[in-house]
């Protein structure tokens, strides 16, 4: 049984710190006066710092340190937040990750370069000289110079606060950084030896602490427990007794290993006794379990695993299938009833198994709002970026081969979409701009949508470029659809110039690629002066799918359930009337139809009673006829081989209960062939 790398989870832990605080920051953006996002911030640092030091991250825990004490100015109200800190600590955050990610890289002067752009920015805030970001050693407390304050502080901790990694040492510590203190052990909550759970904590502390710090420093000691324990502190006007010197760390373990081990009870730790009785405030028992399942509700499991496990189960609905074939030839009634079991339970299997594939697109969209603040830092612009249905769920490997391509049309939106505000104000808009990314599933689809309130498409540019890259003969007759499509063609752009942003027409062909590598299709629609937006039209999930069988000749091929509106009868003699126009009516409408044995040139005569399928990718539909409509397939979907890159019209293939091959038929390539057939027809006619 392998044993999780710690270093592996400080890094996965690490990366969900640096997440949350860069959505602190770029929350804090448009509300720098948000108390609790500061300390939100503050939070997330200070806990980077420690786990960092803790698994032996020592630059990250020295550099995430400067950026902690900065936002503890700001949180004690020393200085205010400003953008320039905000954009200072976000530079400085892309530096932790790589620190984190490879710690002993030469990363050359970049530490030193953002501590003085963040040293600045705290500077600046002040209003005067800029102030050096990493304070002096504190010096020993000292009543004369300063007031002095007497606290007394009672605190109990959860019982598996040392199981979770909590050491009340190290808190008892920190209080005695504060000033002089004395601590007092209260053990009366400690059971009988033989009911002792090791890895419970039952000590409760009494601490009287003389310091010329605020009661702002005592919570700061507890901020990461401050949730789960019993706290009380309280202002002592008068000490109750002189402060003596506090027992050294070590003796302190010492004496707790020999109480535990020598008596089973607090009674034969007479040492330890409090002077005043403090009842123990812990948690109940089912306290505690609620807490524990609490915590086990989410475990996390590697990407590889789950990989691992579509994989399984994906040939298990294969053999499931084989079983079923065999079933329904034998007339073995037991057979059958055990056919009919493993089919249900192996189809609640793979129902289980996609929805834990499946994630928020949330997980996506998150990552934009960082791209959008440096991307208006940039250009100059003031942007406002929306998200929409972020609950809706896709395929992890459809999220993590999206986030590229979304990339692209974000930054395509801002730089060629988005005008200036000054552009925005003399076009009778408002100054800021927005960007709209949103989610939605129809069907067995989700379609991400990029939509901006800018300027629109230019279609005269983008037709004196595509002429003048050969892509389209001059003056050639093109659809709105067409022309916008034209956007995606290798090398296209219609900047004027090469920027960071754009203009080497090598983003929008990626973006086409990858959305047809993922069986998806693209939508454009837009309006000069309104703006533009791009839709992505997405299959749920890469893995299995519910299929349409039909055969097709002596082959058999598979139809995405999710893509099909209906199915037709088509007689011979329809099918005789019907040559030269492939035309069907359809609730009074036309819908092209394709041949499927003419486009595969079967060789084969048609069957009597053909069936035409009817498809739709959006407001398009066309319709393929068939020979034979077997029925409704499970279908694990498998890559075809490198050899078949450039065979469009089918997505993947699949293992039949026979052990035959089924293909795929891409639906997107068919309809986009329908509707090109209906217009050369129209333009013939």
């Amino acid at each position: 049984m392998s044993s999780l790398d710690p270093v592996a989870v400080f890094r996965t832990e690490a990366a969900e710190c640096l997440e949350a605080i860069e959505a602190g920051l770029l929350d804090l953006t448009h509300k720098l006066d948000d108390k609790d996002v500061v300390d939100a911030v503050f939070r997330g640092l200070h806990t980077l710092k420690g786990s960092g030091s803790m698994f032996g991250f020592d630059a990250l825990a020295a550099f995430t340190h400067h950026c902690e004490t900065a936002f503890d100015r700001v949180r004690k109200g020393e200085v205010p937040a400003t953008a320039e800190l905000v954009a200072a600590v976000l530079a400085a955050q892309d530096h932790m990750r790589a620190l984190v990610d490879q710690p002993d890289a030469d990363h050359g002067d970049t530490g030193q370069r953002l501590l003085a752009q963040l040293q600045a920015a705290v500077g600046e805030t002040s209003g005067g000289a800029a102030k050096a970001v990493i304070p002096a050693p504190v010096a020993a407390p000292a009543a004369a110079a300063t007031k002095t304050t007497t606290w007394r502080i009672r605190f109990s901790l959860p019982s598996n606060s040392m199981a979770n990694g909590t050491n009340p040492l190290g808190l008892l510590d920190e209080l005695r950084d504060l000033g002089e203190c004395s601590v007092k052990a209260n053990l009366s909550a400690i059971p009988p030896l033989e009911e002792i759970v090791p890895t419970d904590l039952y000590v409760t502390w009494d601490v009287v602490l003389t310091s010329t710090q605020d009661r702002s420093a005592i919570d700061d000691v507890f901020i990461f427990v401050m949730d789960d324990m019993e706290l009380e502190v309280e202002e002592i006007a008068t000490p109750v007794a002189a402060p003596v010197k506090a027992e050294p760390v070590a003796t302190v373990v010492e004496v707790k290993a020999e109480t535990v081990a020598a008596a089973p009870s607090a009674a034969a730790a007479p040492e330890f006794k409090p002077v005043e009785a403090v009842p123990a405030k812990r948690e109940s028992a089912a306290q505690n379990d609620q807490r524990q399942a609490k915590a086990a509700e989410n475990v996390r499991v590697p990407a590889e695993r789950l990989d691992e496990l579509m994989d399984r189960v994906g040939e298990l609905v294969i053999a499931q299938s084989r079983l079923s074939q065999l079933a329904s030839a034998s007339a073995d009634i037991a057979l059958r009833s055990v056919s009919e079991e493993i089919e249900r339970l192996s189809g609640e299997l793979r129902d289980t198994m996609m929805v834990l594939r499946m994630v928020p697109v949330a997980t996506l969209f998150s990552r934009f709002r960082r791209l959008v603040h440096d991307l208006a830092r940039e250009t100059g612009k003031v942007i406002e970026l929306v998200t929409e249905g972020e609950s809706t769920e896709v395929d992890k490997t459809v999220i993590e081969r999206l986030a590229d391509p979304l990339v692209h049309l974000v930054r395509n939106s801002i730089d060629h979409g988005l005008e200036t505000p000054a552009e925005r104000l003399a076009a009778g808009k408002s100054e800021a701009g927005t960007v709209t990314l949103s989610a939605r599933q129809a069907g067995g689809e989700v379609i991400i949508s990029i939509k901006d309130d800018g300027r629109g498409i230019n279609r005269e540019r983008v037709r004196a470029k595509a002429e003048s890259s050969g892509l389209i003969a001059p003056g050639q007759s093109l659809t709105d659809s067409e022309l916008l499509q034209l956007i995606f063609a290798p090398g296209f752009s219609t900047a004027a110039a090469i920027t960071n942003l754009s203009g080497r027409g090598v983003g929008m062909d990626v973006v086409k690629k990858t959305v047809e590598a993922l069986r998806g299709a693209i939508d454009v629609t837009s309006h000069n002066g309104e703006g533009s937006e791009v839709s992505l039209r997405i299959p749920l999930t890469l893995a299995i799918i519910d299929g349409l069988l039909v055969r097709v000749g002596n082959g058999s091929y598979v139809i995405p359930l999710s893509a099909v509106e209906e199915c037709l009868e088509l007689s011979l003699e329809e099918d005789l009337r019907s040559r030269g126009r492939s035309f069907i009516s359809l609730r009074d409408s036309l819908v092209p139809f394709l041949r499927l044995r003419d486009l595969f040139r079967t060789g084969t005569k048609p069957d009597v009673h053909q069936k035409v399928v009817v498809i739709s990718t959006g407001t398009e539909r066309v319709g393929l006829v068939v020979d034979q409509i077997i029925g409704d397939h499970q279908t694990v979907i498998k890559s075809m081989s490198k050899l078949h890159n450039d065979v469009s019209t089918f997505s993947g293939a699949t293992i039949l209960g026979d052990g035959s091959v089924a293909l795929i038929l891409d639906v997107g390539h068919l309809v986009a062939a329908g509707q090109q057939q209906e217009t050369q027809m129209r333009v013939a006619g």
